[in-house]
């Protein structure tokens, strides 16, 4: 089924990729902007409110978990589109059950659907940007996730935009919502079939049992393990980053809440450019060298960030950390789609590792730093990130005699 592309359909495709990159951070960054009026309009304390964000990391955890089996039935390319106007709706909802009927229930049905659908595209996204970067023959998925972090920019502007002209969440949501279902339309209209994705040629029937044996055929290789521990311990860093750095530098290292905000951009901004610009610097000198070069620099990062006597140092340690933990997880998805015949069910499995790891790692951080303390729980992201190094190997290229006989 699979058959070359013009150079104008390869082009609509990469494009369509990294527009579903972007709109999968803008909906998460919408619902993060507004997660203060969403609590004050729901009228919920802080306990409610880590529950409302307990049922969104479930269901991503659920959704990552479940698209092997959504691309079993649909292929990537539908199942892309049926995720993406999943969580379209779940936004919709949540600025529904906030402002229009004042409903927790309607919010937290909205933040499953959004949960869902945000977990599922995320691997067939990469899934996508995997089989570009391979038609390419260089290395450009750390763009696409830098894409994803220009999204959250955007819908974080946004989110202050919309305050700022006191829009309430349901009609910020709304409009939201329609410009995701008319990306998710447009990019499923520029995204060819293939065959590697799983997508059924015109009028076959899917083989739902012989199709979900080929997506779970990867749990069983031992590289897609070593690849989940590279991809974990970088994950961890990111995600551990993410929700307690700003912290870290505001009450333990005692700079006050601005500089946390500011240090929070800083690990962002560090992390974005090298997602930019590494590509090159990979091509250049391979994988494994670049991963074991950034898992020291994470190290490193982390060990200054928690170790630094003055608050310069601390922005220095942030800025490592961010660098470090840049490409770690797209290069552990471009490994895991190195051989095109298997590169759906690698890379669904080596991204479930890494994504549980994401969004499950900041809040056992949390449970342990009440009895370690932030900065000394810390310490736990610099074993993972040297253990990310160590098994780095793992992402050295297959030898064509390592693939599968189809794609040589």
């Amino acid at each position: 089924m699979d058959t070359a592309l013009t150079r104008s359909q390869f082009v609509r495709w990469r494009a369509a990729i990294f527009a579903i990159f972007l709109a999968s951070g803008l909906s998460i960054a919408t619902w993060a902007s507004r997660v203060p009026d969403i609590k004050l309009g729901l009228d919920i304390d802080n306990a409610q409110m880590g529950l409302l964000l307990l049922a969104m990391g479930i269901s991503s955890i659920v959704g990552i978990s479940t698209s092997p089996a959504v691309m079993a039935r649909t292929g990537a390319r539908v199942g892309m589109l049926v995720t993406m106007l999943c969580f379209a709706a779940g936004v919709a909802l949540i600025g529904v059950g906030t402002n229009v009927v004042g409903s927790l229930p309607i919010v937290v049905v909205g933040l499953v659907l959004f949960g869902l659908g945000n977990g599922s595209l995320d691997v067939m996204m990469n899934v996508e940007a995997t089989a570009i970067e391979q038609q390419m023959s260089k290395t450009i998925l750390p763009v696409f996730h830098a894409f994803f972090s220009f999204g959250t920019v955007i819908g974080a502007g946004f989110g202050a935009l919309a305050v700022q002209l006191g829009a309430d969440v349901a009609l910020h949501t709304a409009v939201i919502a329609v410009m995701i279902v008319v990306a998710a339309v447009v990019c499923f209209l520029n995204v060819p079939s293939r065959e590697a994705a799983l997508d059924p040629a015109p009028h076959e029937k899917p083989h739902w049992r012989e199709r979900m044996h080929v997506a779970m055929e990867a749990w069983r290789e031992p590289r897609t393990y070593a690849l989940g521990i590279v991809m974990l311990g970088m994950s961890f860093a990111e995600g551990g980053a993410n929700d307690w750095l700003a912290l870290g530098v505001s009450e333990d290292h005692g700079a006050g809440p601005v500089a946390g905000a500011a240090a929070l951009a800083t690990f962002s901004v560090a992390m974005t450019v090298v997602r930019l610009f590494g590509g090159p610097l990979v091509d250049r000198f391979g994988r494994v060298v670049v991963l074991r070069i950034l898992a020291v620099t994470a190290a490193a990062g982390i060990l200054l960030f928690i170790l630094a006597p003055s608050t310069p140092l601390v922005f220095a340690g942030a800025a490592l950390w961010g660098i470090g933990a840049s490409l770690g997880f797209p290069l552990g998805m471009s490994a895991a789609a190195d051989d095109p015949a298997k590169a759906a069910a690698r890379v669904s499995a080596a991204a479930t590792i890494g994504y549980v790891a994401f969004l499950g790692g900041p809040p056992v951080l949390g449970f342990i730093s009440e009895h370690l303390g932030l900065l000394n729980t810390l310490f736990i992201l610099v074993v993972l990130a040297a253990l990310s190094g160590l098994f780095s190997a793992s992402a050295r290229p297959l030898r064509e005699d390592e693939m599968a006989p189809a794609t040589k």
